[in-house]
């Protein structure tokens, strides 16, 4: 991927933003589903425990996303990658604010997490390279950054919503932000033809090692993950 030439160190490009405001969202996403339980489970005719499955679904396709999406879209443009996850993610979104079936919305906060590891995936891979190496530490701090945002922010003012509007309409409203984050997505990440060439063969090995899949096991264990426990 081509991007201008790296700023002077202190200072991140507009993608770093954008990337990180993505981050925001989806993390809002994974987690704010805690706080709307009780306004879920008489709707969808399940008790609250049993609602928390809907935090464990996101919770697992969080923790097979990451790699195994980013080894799935491996030879796809990066910003065509990130645009994919993000229409996944607001279709995901739609499919469980029109469901009345626990399943469904149970397979839709599956699939959605699974495209939230994929734009993570490339994400911070586009804002590294994007920095330089000067800032690149630095970007990886913003985009973690956004997480932190959203469970600061975004959870309290996404259950809070949830509560006025319903947790149909909070859906909605993630929907409409992921088209455009999309949309800003698409303007302000350079184009790029298909990504450099990594063999396959050496994505599966590193899956294999143990220490991955223990990070992104610890990454997941939020104490929302075990609400339905």
């Amino acid at each position: 991927m081509s991007f201008p030439a790296a700023p002077a160190p202190g200072k991140l490009p507009f993608v770093v933003w954008v990337l990180a405001a993505g981050t925001f969202l989806m993390g809002t996403t994974e987690f704010v589903i805690a706080g709307i339980l009780p306004d879920i489970a008489p709707d969808l005719g399940t008790s609250v425990s049993h609602t928390g499955l809907l935090i464990t679904a996101f919770a697992v396709g969080m923790i097979v996303g990451g790699p195994t999406m980013a080894l799935a879209t491996l030879r796809l443009p990066q910003r065509l990658t990130l645009v994919l996850a993000l229409a996944v993610f607001a279709a995901g979104h739609v499919v469980a604010a029109v469901s009345s079936s626990f399943t469904v919305v149970l397979a839709a906060r599956f699939v959605t997490a699974l495209a939230t590891g994929a734009f993570w995936a490339v994400g911070f891979v586009i804002a590294t390279a994007a920095a330089g190496s000067g800032n690149a530490t630095r970007a990886v701090s913003v985009m973690m950054g956004g997480l932190t945002l959203a469970n600061v922010v975004g959870v309290p003012a996404g259950s809070l919503a949830g509560h006025v509007t319903g947790w149909r309409g909070l859906f909605w409203a993630l929907a409409a932000l992921a088209v455009l984050a999309a949309a800003v997505i698409a303007r302000f990440i350079p184009r790029t033809e298909q990504r450099a060439q990594v063999s396959v063969r050496a994505e599966i090995r590193t899956l294999r090692q143990g220490r991955l899949w223990l990070a992104r096991r610890r990454r997941n264990a939020s104490p929302a993950t075990y609400t339905s426990t």
